[in-house]
């Protein structure tokens, strides 16, 4: 029976980058349909105390999902996932985080039209993208960050790891996934990270 996957992302969160790719590799090895969602770091942080360094970054996250939004509203969800991968390989793989290059040349990656990055700094798509954030956020709770992922009906935050599970290995921990989200009042598994995220 074919699983629906709903994964929320951020493109500046290198967590989210690599459980999407992660998620690439489970449509190859199991009976999923996936569609890209967008969430906002920039929303989930309003308010919060963060250091002076976090506060410049959430003032830049919005550009981005401002302009997946636009795409979304233009073009439908696989836009989404067409533009968020190419921002992604753009800003974590090939790591230029100038948002003025990026945008935009990832919009031409994609196909879409140039015109889309304006809407970076255009905030009549707000509304949009905060009604987009919590569709994905409201059923998994406000104490966790991105990714966030639905399978059919249960939502969770991650999974978190590195380096990108590829093949049956990506499809087993996906297996592992369904089966905690499936256990009635399952909550929580962690364990500290070690290590920076890796795109390999």
């Amino acid at each position: 029976m074919t699983q629906n996957i709903d994964l929320y992302v951020d493109p500046a969160c290198p967590w989210a980058w690599i459980t999407s790719r992660w998620v690439g590799e489970v449509e190859r090895v199991r009976d999923v349909t996936v569609t890209f969602h967008v969430m906002s770091l920039a929303v989930l942080n309003e308010g919060r105390e963060m250091p002076e360094h976090y506060v410049d970054l959430m003032k830049k996250a919005w550009a981005p999902v401002r302009v997946l939004i636009a795409a979304e509203s233009l073009q439908g969800a696989t836009a989404v996932r067409s533009l968020y991968e190419t921002m992604g390989t753009i800003y974590h793989e090939e790591q230029n985080k100038d948002l003025e290059y990026m945008v935009p040349e990832a919009l031409r990656r994609a196909g879409l039209p140039a015109e889309l990055a304006a809407a970076m700094w255009d905030d009549r798509y707000d509304e949009d993208l905060r009604a987009s954030h919590h569709r994905g956020m409201d059923p998994v709770g406000f104490d966790v960050g991105t990714p966030v992922i639905h399978i059919d009906d249960v939502a969770l935050f991650g999974p978190v790891v590195t380096p990108i599970p590829r093949g049956e290995a990506a499809g087993k921990l996906f297996d592992g996934v369904v089966l905690v989200a499936g256990t009635p009042g399952f909550y929580e598994l962690k364990r500290s990270r070690g290590e920076g995220p890796s795109f390999a």
